[in-house]
């Protein structure tokens, strides 16, 4: 038999199992049951557990790294507790601060064990706990001493420009923030605000780097200055990769329009195939970020799921709904024009529990392309398990893929649930929302952790309410997925 081992590093054979036959695997293995499957769990889920652990550990680390160095090496008696304190709570806001850059540079070794969007979340909740932290610098220094009230006042030539290199950085910091909390209320456009975004918190944190050098007193040895150095060298590095090195590599690789179809639901579907070479290979669920700006160096790439099946080897698809100043335009690419795409992302997959004896997807407006992705792959790849699709849309006409939905069922094990908040006349199915009585009765009955496998994508409010009924319903926790971005 194959080791489990060898199969969770992606070698796909043909296992022999007495329970199970022959199951044949593609690019991940797709029809792992019994005992072979829960291992196989098992050890995708330790791996990712400990790679999570790794990541999270080297984050605290060089986080912290700046504190350990205020412990280190010959500081002056005189200095006062509430200084060295603010100190110190500066330095560990201006790393954090630093290693957002790392945060946002997707690589995919860093978000695997999370999800893009877990990784998104904590970038922006960090973000806050940094702007606290760098805020709380000047503000016990004023507390403390009131006399540096006066640095405030940077046209005066008594202000060092340590001070005002301080303040400039506090005020990109504050902007920074604000414009992420505020930019819907305050309709900045997406694209506008991304550029303004990058450009600030990259003031910012060059001022916080000027600020630290000028005041000078912890670069007092020259081990010290090495490391602020090799920081700074860092943060630029990353900097050099997000916006030239990854835009080379797209570069290489264009995209070119095919067709747009029109779908229900206010939608398009944008066919597109390579230019040269191979079609992206990635696992249903994925996403990518497409760039219609003609350069991946505009860095106005959006993200979105891809709808085709892994197994197409010629087109990659997506299905766009139109929501936002971007989503608008997609209707008015024309075949030939040339587009960009980085991916694939993700951990939202089937793929990625072929263990599982059944799946179910959960669904609601144009939250369907991920599961129609795994469905057209698992037609592709002639399944024969069952699935579930709860599919919830405001009415009959606006449901997008409906009929290919239908064609689904004939090649697939697969029952379908619409419900509608609209329902025409004579409707004989469910109405309203999810709810957590429907998916008790639609579920299938075996409820042990690992048997069944539940992918929730669509409004927010809608997947808030399918987890906490699943977790009411008892519902193995680490069994139902769901993957969240407020991007675009």
């Amino acid at each position: 038999m194959v080791s489990v081992l060898e199969q969770a590093n992606g070698r796909c054979e043909k296992l022999k199992s007495p329970d199970a036959g022959i199951c044949h695997f593609y690019q991940h293995c797709t029809n792992f049951v019994s005992s072979d499957g829960v291992l196989y769990n098992r050890v995708m889920t330790k791996n990712r557990l400990i790679q999570g652990i790794l990541w999270a550990l080297i984050y605290t680390g060089l986080t912290l790294a700046p504190l350990i160095l205020l412990l280190l090496g010959p500081r002056a008696p005189s200095r006062e507790f509430y200084r060295e304190f603010s100190v110190a709570l500066g330095f560990a806001g201006l790393s954090m601060a630093g290693l957002q850059f790392v945060l946002t540079a997707r690589f995919r070794f860093l978000s695997a064990p999370y999800g893009t969007d877990i990784l998104y979340a904590f970038h922006r909740q960090i973000s806050i706990l940094a702007a606290l932290l760098i805020l709380a610098h000047p503000v016990i220094l004023f507390i403390f001493d009131p006399p540096t009230l006066r640095l405030l006042n940077i046209f005066s030539a008594e202000t060092p420009w340590r001070a005002r290199a301080g303040l400039a950085a506090v005020l990109a910091m504050a902007l920074v923030v604000t414009l992420s909390i505020w930019r819907k209320r305050i309709k900045i456009e997406y694209n506008g605000w991304r550029v303004w975004h990058g450009v600030l918190a990259t003031l910012f944190v060059g001022l916080g780097m000027v600020h630290v050098i000028l005041v000078g007193y912890h670069f007092n040895t020259p081990w010290k200055q090495a490391f602020w150095i090799a920081y700074t060298i860092f943060w630029i590095g990353l900097l050099g990769y997000t916006r030239i090195l990854r835009p080379v590599w797209i570069l290489r690789n264009p995209y070119i329009v095919e067709s747009v179809v029109k779908e229900r639901g206010n939608s398009w579907t944008l066919h597109l195939k390579p230019q040269k070479g191979k079609v992206l290979r990635f696992k249903p669920g994925q996403f990518a970020w497409i760039n219609t700006s003609g350069t991946p160096f505009a860095h106005r790439d959006h993200p979105f799921t891809i709808a085709s099946s892994a197994e197409a080897r010629d087109r990659i698809s997506f299905t766009i709904r139109e929501l936002g100043d971007f989503t608008r335009t997609i209707k008015e690419l024309h075949p030939g024009t040339k587009i960009y795409i980085e991916g694939p992302y993700g951990i939202f997959s089937p793929d990625h529990h072929p263990h599982a004896a059944s799946y179910v997807f959960v669904a609601g407006g144009v939250g369907i392309t991920p599961a129609m992705s795994a469905l057209r792959t698992l037609a592709d790849r002639g399944e024969k398990r069952p699935l579930i699709l709860i599919y919830a849309n405001r009415d009959w006409e606006n449901i997008i893929f409906r009929e290919e939905i239908e064609e689904l069922k004939k090649k697939l094990n697969l029952k379908v649930i619409h419900i509608l908040e609209r329902p025409p006349e004579n409707w004989q199915g469910d109405t309203g929302f999810v709810t957590a009585e429907l998916l008790n009765r639609e579920l299938p009955a075996d409820r042990r952790p690992n048997a069944t496998e539940v992918f929730i994508c669509g409004p927010e409010p809608m997947m808030d309410a399918v987890e906490k009924a699943l977790d009411h319903l008892r519902f193995p926790v680490g069994d139902f997925h769901s993957e969240r971005f407020d991007l675009v």
